[in-house]
């Protein structure tokens, strides 16, 4: 079974970099952000963070460069993305695997990329509401993302809706469908054999879902993992034909001979609950369960 190793948890004072590497972001939004993660954390970002090129944060040479310094340099113990968007494929290029030291990632959406990339390098991350959405966001997703960094174990999640049953147990990986569905036939996939695949996605028409999970399904990926947890598929309404998203997760996910939920609380939703991607855990679709070993970080002495 695949095994990713824990990232240093964070505490009172660590040092939190911040990044751009998809799209900008509201200033104001991120500026919340970064006064309300400043009341227990040292922040620090690169003035050329709120660079604009169209639908990019600056060119790719800016973010390329910003997210390697994060990665590299000394000192720097989490990297926190202001937003996603589009981008972080595009750098993809650019980062080697040996140039990810174990420190923690945060982010999700299009940050699927860069913990693609984490797991390409043996390590956790985690899928979590970034800069700008903290934000804007409630107490009480501020102190489950505080928890989270710090080493928290996740609450079990119940009352999911079990999709096909059985039991499965590995390490959490995967993240938005789209950026998933980028990475097929690329060097940069993440690992999967034995994982529990997530699944999140925005935007996205029906069909549009059925086509990227078809895409999957093809190019072997879901013969290889050993569940999968759906999580929130925002404003993924249907079209003319009247197709739910819940027929295509059934028919595209249903038959594969291997426990299947959805309904997990994570994705583009205002609640988006922390999920430690590498970590290892229990599936019971019998149940409609997801539970949690461990977390995305150990403590340091």
């Amino acid at each position: 079974m695949l095994s990713f190793s824990p990232v240093p948890a964070l505490r009172e004072g660590a040092h939190l970099r911040l990044i751009a590497p998809a799209s900008p972001f509201p200033k104001e939004d991120f500026e919340r952000g970064v006064a309300r993660l400043r009341e227990r954390y040292r922040v620090s970002f690169d003035p050329s963070i709120f660079a604009r090129d169209a639908y990019l944060a600056g060119d790719d040479a800016r973010r390329a460069a910003e997210l390697r310094r994060a990665l590299t340099e000394d000192g720097i113990d989490a990297v926190v993305a202001a937003r996603g968007g589009y981008g972080a494929t595009r750098l993809l290029d650019a980062v080697r695997v040996e140039d990810v030291r174990p420190r923690l990632l945060v982010g999700f959406s299009d940050l699927t990329a860069l913990h693609a990339l984490f797991a390409r390098a043996g390590l956790r991350s985690l899928h979590a509401s970034m800069v700008a959405a903290l934000g804007r966001g409630t107490d009480a997703a501020l102190e489950a993302w505080r928890a989270a960094v710090e080493g928290a174990v996740p609450p079990a999640m119940v009352d999911l809706v079990s999709i096909a049953p059985g039991r499965a147990e590995g390490p959490l990986i995967g993240g938005n469908l789209a950026v998933l569905h980028a990475l097929v036939g690329t060097p940069y996939a993440p690992p999967l054999d034995g994982a529990i695949l997530f699944l999140e996605e925005i935007g996205e028409a029906p069909y549009r879902v059925d086509r990227m999970l078809t895409t999957l399904r093809q190019a072997g990926w879901l013969a290889r993992v050993a569940g999968i947890a759906v999580g929130q598929l925002t404003r993924c309404a249907p079209g003319p034909d009247g197709r739910e998203i819940s027929h295509v997760i059934a028919d595209r996910l249903g038959d594969l001979g291997i426990p299947v939920v959805a309904g997990v609380p994570s994705g583009h939703e205002e609640e988006n609950a922390p999920l430690p991607l590498g970590a290892p855990v229990h599936l019971d679709a019998d149940r409609a369960t997801l539970g949690f070993r461990e977390g995305v970080a150990v403590a340091q002495r």
